[in-house]
Order: C-alpha cells, then structure tokens, then sequence
C-alpha cells in the first residue's frame, strides 16, 4: 500500500466523517488539494440501477454552467460544405477522408468528435477504435447531427456526456480546484439535477445512493445525497 505524503494526510485529516451539502464540499476541495498543477474536479454518484437492463441504463448530457476548465479538442468529420461552420464553431480539426485515415492508423489525438448522419456509415468500421476510448459519435449525446455548428460550440462551453458504468456509478469531471468554489458547486448541482431527471421508471427504491466530490489525488469528500438540489 502506497504511503500517504505529509499534505495527502493533512487533507485527509480535515474531512470529517460526515456528508456535506454541495456547497461545503466544493469549498472542502479547493482547501484539501495541494497539487502542483490545476487538478481536475470530479464527481462519483452511485445509482440504485442494474446497467444490465435496458431500461434501466443512465445516458445524458449536461452543459455545465461554468464550463469544464479544460480546453476540449474537437474533431468534425463532416462533408465540405459543412467545413467553414465547423471551423467558426471553433472546431479544432476539420476534414473527412484524411481524419479517417489517421484514425485508422491510431490517431485519437481529441477529445470529442462530431459529424453528420450521412458520414456515420464510414465512421462503423472504425468502432474498435474509437468506442473504448469514448470517442463514437451518438445521436443520443448530440454528437450525430446536421447542426454541426451548435454541437461544436456546445461542447467547447461546457457540454459532456455521461453514462452509468457496469457498477451502476457515474463518473463525471465538473471543473477545476482553480474555480471559485461557488462555480464547482453549480456545475456539480447541474449534474445531480440532470440526474435526477433521467431517473428510470423501472428504478426501484433509493435512486441516489452516494455522492462523492474528488479532486486529482485527493481525500473522497461524501455529499449528502437529500439536499444537493437546495443547498
């Protein structure tokens, strides 16, 4: 078991053994990391759901209010006439053939990738590749649509797509530790709200069943799953 540094053992310290409202964590968090670098921010919710079923599966999309912190690089893959748009949305990399190409040789150099209906049939072959890496266009996520334009701007201010893994927790990062503690408090709220919504009928009992705010390397702070929507 790896030993615990002297500022990984101060933070651990300073959490107590209780939950927090959504506000005292994001405060809690900017105060227990001690990272050299701008650590990610990051929320872990169990759901009281079996992924195994269909319709019991957790898929969305939220825009956070107060963007993500990271600077997500975006590939559209589109036809030439929707290429000037895609460049003025602001996308990163803009083409067909020749990105296909790149990612046949194992270029997946992004962060998201969005195109058109009509390209998806060239976009099958490559599924080995981009799906485990969470790279495959979906409808569903908005990432498969004509309106190329707004889905661009929409992930570069803050757009992410989220889904229960196979232990039923969704994993999401909502910002930074250099964000003021008000703005991880509202991007974690605007995913727990989203959440809420996207609640199964056949969920049975507790929906939420915990709440965990992290930063990169450290302590686990627990939220108090019964008034994250008001405090």
């Amino acid at each position: 078991m790896a030993r615990l540094t002297k500022k990984q053992k101060e933070a651990k310290l300073k959490v107590e053994d209780r939950t927090y409202t959504v506000a005292e964590a994001s405060a809690l968090i900017k105060d227990i990391t001690s990272v050299n670098f701008d650590a990610s921010v990051d929320l872990a919710v169990r759901l009281n759901v079996d992924p195994r079923k269909a319709n019991q599966m957790v898929r969305g999309v939220v825009t956070l209010p107060h963007g993500t912190g990271k600077d997500v690089k975006v590939l559209a893959l589109v036809t030439p006439d929707k290429e000037a748009e895609a460049k003025e949305a602001g996308a990163d990399y803009v083409g067909l053939d020749e990105y296909l190409d790149k990612i046949k040789g194992g270029w997946t150099d992004v962060d998201v990738i969005v195109t058109m209906p009509s390209v998806m049939g060239k976009l099958g072959p490559l599924g080995r590749i981009l799906g485990p890496r969470g790279l495959m266009p979906n409808p569903k996520t908005g990432t498969v649509t004509m309106d190329v334009a707004k889905a661009v701007s929409d992930v570069k201010a803050g757009k992410i797509d989220f889904k229960v893994d196979k232990t039923g927790i969704v994993h999401a990062a909502i910002g930074k530790a250099s964000f003021d503690a008000e703005k991880i408090a509202g991007n974690a709220r605007e995913l727990l709200t989203t959440l809420v919504k996207l609640k199964p009928q056949a969920a049975k009992g507790i929906y939420i069943k915990s709440i965990y705010m992290s930063s990169t390397m450290s302590p686990g702070v627990e939220v108090d799953t019964k008034r994250f929507t008001e405090q």
